[in-house]
């Protein structure tokens, strides 16, 4: 019978397994040292904000995996020699297979600052992350973020949920600007500000000083301010994991190298999610990681049919991704660009409150959209898919808000307010849009 081994047991890696059982009943090994059991990752934040325990982050029963005759080891793969397709661990085990996947996920990021190792200075990924960060803010008062991504922000809710003063560091004009438009970036400052946190933009760290303890007690931004604090939070976003393949014949660059295939340049070697870096198509075009949760997801899927016989590309589709930030819910569906680019024009929308915004970006010739940036409305993922694939023009999109809306019933609907300010900022397309009354 054949052997799958799978190093890692984060998203990718476990729907590979589940997968594969679905349609073979091949031996399916899955090796990881950070849990012995599939969580949800992205639900660190709400075990340390006492809304969840780590029980409730699994999504499968721990009967589930010897149910499907899916073997989880809980270990760390010390060595991969792929001309004896065979796997060394730390307990000096050793196992050999068949095919291989790597999916061993990310790490964050560290740029080499004086004292980023103190203790009481760490980032924010793995459950041994969170079980750390327990100890380090245990009866602290002042925490200092550094870096201005999702982990970030999520990092500032969690220590704001106990009482922990945050002081937000980000090097940008506005937070996630290098993603978000200017307007876009701006809202989510004054939901940073307004829940009370310090943010502090344009600014850079410069370094992290030590107290008599040895502990972290301050840090020094690059314009000279100390700012005092017991803990710091390096989240300026994070990198492939790829230090078990380093010592190998696997082809690595930024990531392990893949095809579209997620295939390597080693014959029944795969891998897949945060950990690859993807070889452009088309020459002259960039490689890419791909380091979000649903893509891992997707990258799995693909990779499943192809291990199972059934070679199969992996196809982003149209962009999509969401996150949280306090109180405001954000999702984005297509691409837009933090600066609006050539033959694209933008219609914005916010509320007094700037609580709640759209933002569509469609091509300036035909009008057909190309993004959509929302906050503080649920929209339906499947119908702006759609939308853009079917090149929609922006009035129909405008026209047609309502089917999207995914808000439960009682919400508040913000279509009139919408159309009417579209109306107001394109006059000449008013024919186009219906009126107002549908919607009251």
């Amino acid at each position: 019978m054949e052997h799958l081994v799978i190093i890692g047991n984060g998203i990718a890696g476990i729907t590979i397994a589940r997968n594969v059982r679905k349609q073979l009943d091949m031996k399916i090994t899955v090796i990881s040292s950070e849990s012995k059991y599939f969580f949800s990752r992205t639900a660190l934040m709400y075990i340390y904000m006492g809304h969840m325990k780590f029980e409730d982050t699994k999504p499968y029963e721990d009967w589930f995996w010897e149910k499907n005759k899916i073997n989880l080891v809980y270990a760390h793969v010390d060595k991969i020699d792929t001309d004896n397709k065979l796997l060394v661990l730390n307990n000096g085990e050793t196992i050999n297979y068949d095919k291989l996947v790597v999916a061993t996920g990310s790490h964050s990021n560290k740029f080499g600052w004086p004292g980023q190792d103190l203790p009481g200075v760490q980032g924010l990924f793995t459950i041994q992350d969170l079980e750390l960060l327990e100890k380090n803010t245990k009866d602290i008062k002042h925490a200092v973020i550094i870096g201005g991504g999702l982990v970030g922000i999520e990092l500032a809710e969690m220590l704001h949920s106990r009482n922990i003063h945050v002081t937000f560091l980000i090097r940008e004009d506005y937070y996630w600007n290098n993603i978000l438009p200017k307007e876009d970036s701006q809202l989510i400052c004054k939901e940073i500000l307004q829940n009370g946190i310090d943010l502090i933009l344009k600014t850079n760290l410069k370094e992290i000083l030590s107290g008599k303890d040895g502990r972290v007690r301050a840090v020094v931004t690059d314009k000279g301010d100390e700012l005092e604090c017991q803990f710091v939070g390096l989240t300026p976003g994070v990198h492939p994991n790829i230090d078990v393949v380093k010592d190998s014949k696997i082809e690595t660059g930024r990531g392990v190298l893949v095809n579209e295939y997620l295939e390597t340049n080693i014959p029944d070697v795969y891998a897949a999610g945060d950990c690859i870096e993807i070889k452009a198509i088309r020459e002259g075009a960039p490689n890419r990681l791909e380091q979000l949760w649903y893509t891992a997801r997707m990258h799995g899927e693909a990779l499943a049919k192809t291990i199972c016989g059934n070679r199969t590309k992996y196809e982003r589709g149209i962009w999509f991704n969401s996150a949280k930030f306090f109180d405001i819910e954000y999702q984005t569906y297509g691409f837009i660009s933090n600066v609006q680019r050539a033959g694209e024009k933008t219609f914005f929308w916010q509320d007094k409150e700037m609580k709640h915004a759209v933002r569509i970006v469609y091509k300036e010739d035909d009008k057909s959209i190309v993004g959509v940036n929302v906050f503080g409305i649920r929209l339906r993922h499947k119908v702006f898919e759609n939308w853009i694939k079917e090149k929609k023009t922006v009035g129909y999109v405008v026209n047609n808000l309502r089917r999207a809306n995914f808000d439960p019933e009682f919400f508040k609907k913000y279509e009139p307010a919408i159309i009417k300010e579209f109306k107001k900022q394109n006059p000449e397309m008013e024919e186009s849009i219906i009126t107002e009354k549908t919607f009251s």
